[in-house]
């Protein structure tokens, strides 16, 4: 096989439902992403998204952050998992634990965040939180941010933005639903972009190359 003909090996990081997985698994099974998911990390034994990747044909591995004695620990183990499959880059879905990202996955994790970053970002702000906060500024667009991961929460380079109103008379679900709907967008667009090699990042922010690497 050929660098070309390889298939991006694809790390899944869930602590949810697993919507955001499945919709990759989708785009993957459709052939408009050239990719394969080769594990699934929960960080929750009883979370949607267990059953969801065992209905992809994936058993997942559950690592606990509870379990371990420090972040170090917790984070070695990830490590240790993610090699062992020979991931290419590492998706978090719906993710919600801080884990230390060794140099050898400098920029090749991958995260989505359900708002405009840097707006509504950081410690605490996932899920409902993130959509009440929109709401409760009054914002009249929100969306999505697909951006690569550091060892600060939401402070990783951006790669992909997409947009959607917010409506008169929305609660956050009504907006998470919308927003999810440019999750399912971007995320793709992201990935894929990743697998075409045209993400570089420099001085702190992504650059896209052209189809053809300029």
């Amino acid at each position: 096989m050929t660098e070309k003909d390889k298939k991006l090996r694809l790390g899944i990081l869930l602590s949810g439902g697993g919507r955001t997985m499945v919709n990759i698994a989708e785009y993957i099974s459709r052939g408009e992403l050239d990719g394969e998911i080769v594990t699934v990390i929960s960080s929750g034994s009883t979370v949607g998204g267990v059953e969801r990747a065992r209905e992809l044909g994936l058993e997942p591995h559950i690592v606990r952050k509870k379990d371990y004695p420090d972040v170090d620990e917790f984070s070695l183990q990830m490590v240790e998992l993610l090699d062992q499959a020979g991931v290419d880059l590492v998706l978090q879905c719906g993710w919600l634990c801080l884990w230390k990202i060794p140099a050898h996955y400098e920029n090749r994790v991958m995260n989505i965040h359900p708002a405009l970053l840097p707006s509504f970002g950081g410690h605490g702000m996932w899920g409902s939180h993130v959509h009440e906060a929109v709401l409760a500024r009054g914002c009249k667009v929100s969306g999505c941010t697909v951006h690569f991961v550091t060892n600060d929460y939401d402070a990783g380079p951006i790669i992909v933005q997409r947009t959607c109103p917010v409506l008169e008379g929305d609660d956050a679900e009504a907006l998470a639903e919308r927003v999810f709907q440019q999750e399912c967008l971007a995320y793709p667009e992201a990935i894929r972009l990743f697998a075409q090699k045209r993400l570089f990042v420099r001085g702190g922010r992504v650059e896209i190359a052209d189809i053809n690497g300029g």
